[in-house]
């Protein structure tokens, strides 16, 4: 009984270890096949990385450099020639920024890092929509683009240096919310923040510490460890074009001498590639060849043939002018200048070609483009965003009708003796504006420099608008009323001519005038260019020895454009700004009709 109740339950015991060995020998099997798919595995990824030794590592780095300048504000499309480049429409803030990401995104398509640079005037001599608002609208649109680094330019001083301070850190101005209509900080909720960008002012030195009033140069470190430094400046010219109180307590030096002092510096700091972002540029012969320099002249020549050649590339502005080309350098070697005009108009696009082997930018290899930022590409969101909260808010000041116009417009165009109709009327308002009378003494004689007239004054079916108003006058100048003897107002008038206004300039800088008439002779001698007796004020001749009221805004005032006789006047007074007797003048004189250019004549 007891074997055969025995027999099932062996059985049993022999399936169950049979079952446990054909589990083992599974086991066993998967250990061996995963073990064999680790080996294959291991094998391939040795022969791999055997094939990939194999292969020669890339000789250079490419690098995209992106370079604006001279945007001075132009968050829309400027109007007219300035808002297009060769006829083709361009530029608008909204646009610049489509154009900036879509450039990036190719660049990081091909594995190559990106920086966004600047060479100055990024903002002054801005429209109303960012100058209603002390160009805090820019400041913000260029930092939501990415932005990087920035040199200063002379406009960035127009509203004095240390308001740019601000633009860099933030905060808001107690301008008594529309205050001759300006507005800082307008949204309460949205403070003004400052720059995200790093304003770069190599020569530009606080008189009090001898330090620079923002740093001079900034380091950009890319993959493996590239090193580009960026040198900024603006042109050692920037007093003159300036008001003085805008510039006062600061120095600026020479540009070649700056920067050739900061490249030992960068090098001690294991950079080899160098750019300078340079606030100064040259005039090429043919201004519509924006990618090329046939016969270009002008300061930024001499200033890339005294710079160290271990500078690699320089990024110009200033003269609103398109180039990109190459210029040998001190030492005979090819080095990049380029130029992307003004308003946003134009992008240049840089291919930084880095040697690995030296660390240094192979210059043959390195070429640029200036790409045209054109309309036909989907505006950024953001920045439109940005952009209609702004135009909401200075509608009420730009929309106020201030007077009207018998003609559609009233032109700044010159007449043979560099007169213009605008610059009449303009002058005009100045002579008329009570904000200058001092004890009564009213001016007889007014002057207004020409390169403050930034536009011709346009009407909407003859209404004038204080937005078409501040497009002519954009810079918020004081007038100022001041004594000038009859010699030194004959100095003043050969100014004209003469100094940094001489035959080497550009072209002379014949002020316009109220209250003035005279002759100048163009084959005279400078210095001697003024018909001698011609000059009359008020219909009666001038006298050597005495003294005339006259009136003009104070960055004429403090001897910009290269006229120092204005430093030599006495007893002067500040008045109101130059927008607000234009305006002024406009409206008391509703409806205007352009008068005759019959001040200024040319005779022998």
């Amino acid at each position: 009984m007891s074997q055969a109740g025995a027999a099932p339950g062996t059985a049993a015991a022999t399936q169950q270890a049979q079952q446990a060995l054909q589990t083992q020998q599974a086991a066993a099997t998967q250990a061996a096949q995963a073990a064999q798919a680790q080996a294959e595995q291991t094998g391939q990824a040795a022969q791999a990385q055997a094939d990939q030794s194999k292969k020669p590592k890339p000789t250079h780095t490419q690098i995209q450099l992106l370079a604006i300048n001279d945007f001075h504000g132009n968050l829309e499309p400027a109007t007219g020639s300035g808002g297009k480049i060769n006829d083709i429409p361009a530029g608008g803030a909204a646009y610049l920024a489509t154009h900036l990401k879509q450039l990036r995104a190719e660049a990081k398509a091909k594995g190559q890092d990106s920086v966004t640079v600047a060479a100055g005037d990024l903002i002054g001599a801005s429209p109303l929509l960012s100058a209603a608002f002390h160009d805090e609208p820019t400041v913000e649109a260029l930092s939501g683009m990415g932005l990087e680094a920035a040199s200063v330019g002379n406009h960035e001083f127009d509203e004095g240096w240390k308001e740019l301070l601000r633009m860099q850190t933030g905060g808001c101005l107690p301008d008594g919310d529309g205050q001759n209509n300006q507005n800082s900080c307008p949204d309460p909720k949205h403070p003004f923040k400052g720059a995200k960008y790093k304003y770069l002012s190599a020569n530009v030195f606080l008189e009090s510490t001898h330090k620079t009033l923002f740093a001079p140069y900034t380091i950009k470190t890319f993959k493996d460890g590239k090193k580009v430094g960026f040198i900024g400046m603006t042109l050692e010219n920037t007093p003159n074009i300036v008001t003085a109180a805008g510039v006062k307590g600061l120095s600026f030096k020479d540009e070649v001498e700056t920067a050739n002092a900061l490249v030992p510096e960068l090098k001690k700091q294991g950079v080899k590639s160098i750019v300078v972002l340079l606030h100064e540029g040259g005039f090429p012969a043919d201004p519509k060849a924006y990618n090329s320099c046939p016969g270009i002249s002008g300061p930024i020549v001499d200033i890339n043939a005294g710079l160290d050649p271990e500078i690699d590339a320089i990024v110009s502005g200033h003269t609103h002018q398109a180039y990109n080309c190459s210029l040998p350098d001190k030492a005979g070697k090819p080095r990049l200048i380029t130029s992307a005009s003004s308003f946003g108009r134009l992008i240049t696009e840089v291919r930084l070609s880095i040697d690995n082997a030296t660390g240094d930018v192979d210059r043959v290899n390195t070429l640029a483009n200036n790409q045209i930022v054109t309309q036909d590409v989907v505006p950024d969101r953001q920045t439109t965003k940005l952009i209609d909260k702004y135009k909401k808010l200075v509608a009420p000041i730009e929309s106020k009708v201030i007077g009207h116009l018998t003609t559609p417009s009233v032109v700044r165009t010159n007449d043979d003796s560099l007169e213009s109709p605008l610059g009449n009327l303009i002058a005009d308002a100045q002579l008329a504006d009570p904000s200058v009378v001092s004890g009564g003494k009213k001016p007889v004689v007014a002057f207004m420099n020409p390169g403050g007239i930034r536009a011709d004054l346009a009407s909407n079916n003859g209404e004038v608008t204080f937005g078409k108003a501040f497009t002519v006058q954009p810079f918020n100048n004081f007038l100022v009323s001041m004594d000038m003897t009859g010699t030194q107002l004959k100095a003043l008038l050969e100014q004209q001519f003469s100094g940094v206004n001489g035959p080497e300039a550009a072209k002379f800088k014949v002020l316009q005038v109220a209250g003035i008439t005279y002759t100048w002779n163009p084959a005279a001698a400078a210095g001697s260019k003024i018909v001698a007796g011609s000059i009359k004020i008020g219909g009666q001749p001038l006298v050597d020895g005495t003294s005339y009221r006259i009136v003009t805004n104070n960055f004429l005032s403090d001897g910009g454009d290269g006229f120092p006789a204005f430093t030599t006047a006495t007893n002067k007074v500040f008045g109101g700004l130059d927008i607000d007797a234009f305006a002024s003048y406009l409206t008391a004189h509703d409806p205007y009709t352009p008068v005759a250019t019959d001040r200024i004549s040319i005779g022998s």
